[in-house]
């Protein structure tokens, strides 16, 4: 799990070294490389067969796809659109915003300490917005809110996965970010015509959707039949510190001081949720 969230993590620092390409055109060729890269393996892996036993006509098979589609295309557009980290630590809010979505659409209570973990990740939020306004960054705003579009979709997954557990129907990851990768591809393809990647920016490109995406998509599932979720959600933090590292180290992408103090809220949070709620697990169970 940590070998995938170091792969999750190059996609800011190698879109940092494209040449030519440009916004949707970017999430274009990552989709289309996703796509291809998860017929190649899913076919090799389960056999030609498996594409036949999916669930084709379910919606839920469906509207899973389109928030992967949506969660690609918002990813991408936002990583052009602000820095790596503003992005990163938006899309770290996530598993609080799906908590948010449970206690409003499923009727979920929230423990305290969940509550807790919001409010000390919304400072963090706050003062990351502050500080950014301040220094005047043109497409902050934008791109803040069209990463906010990826955990929103993720919360929206979440809710389709436990309505179809209830119809009988288990949702399998890697079919659904296929749809969703083939989705994003299809949608953006008229938006970034003429297309204008060279070798180079096809090359990195080509390593996003192999290696940033379809394998360690892939690797996630079989770590989720050995790990419980708080590992699960634990380890992919660690998605928000790489991400944030490669950038600085490799793109000049220094962050400024007040980014990494909000992140580091935002992660103190989201650690101290998941940890804590693990423990009371624990306890109860024994």
């Amino acid at each position: 799990m940590v070998l995938v969230t170091a792969m999750w993590s190059i996609a800011g620092v190698v879109t940092r070294h494209l040449d030519q390409v440009r916004g949707f055109e970017v999430t274009f060729w990552r989709s289309a490389f996703t796509a291809l890269s998860l017929v190649i393996i899913m076919s090799v892996w389960r056999g030609l067969g498996f594409w036949k036993s999916l669930p084709w006509r379910s919606p839920y098979f469906w509207l899973s796809g389109l928030c992967w589609a949506c969660m690609f295309t918002a990813f991408m557009m936002a990583l052009t659109l602000t820095a790596v980290a503003n992005v990163l630590i938006t899309l770290a809010c996530g598993p609080l915003l799906t908590a948010l979505g449970a206690w409003l659409f499923v009727s979920h209570r929230l423990p305290l300490r969940t509550w807790l973990a919001i409010a000390f990740a919304g400072l963090g939020i706050a003062l990351i917005f502050n500080s950014q306004l301040q220094l005047g960054e043109p497409n902050f705003l934008l791109g803040i809110c069209v990463a906010l579009v990826v955990p929103l979709a993720g919360a929206t997954q979440w809710t389709l996965i436990q309505k179809s557990q209830a119809s009988g129907l288990t949702l399998d990851l890697v079919p659904s970010v296929f749809i969703g990768a083939f989705l994003s591809a299809l949608v953006t393809l008229p938006l970034a015509l003429p297309l204008q990647a060279n070798a180079h920016d096809m090359g990195l490109l080509a390593v996003l959707g192999l290696f940033q995406l379809a394998i360690p998509c892939t690797l996630s599932v079989v770590c989720a039949r050995v790990l419980k979720a708080p590992e699960v959600s634990l380890l992919a933090l660690l998605e928000v510190i790489f991400g944030i590292a490669l950038a600085w180290i490799w793109a000049n992408e220094e962050p400024h001081y007040s980014v990494l103090v909000g992140g580091s809220m935002v992660l103190a949070a989201l650690f101290a949720n998941e940890w804590f709620g693990w423990r009371e697990r624990n306890v109860e169970s024994q």
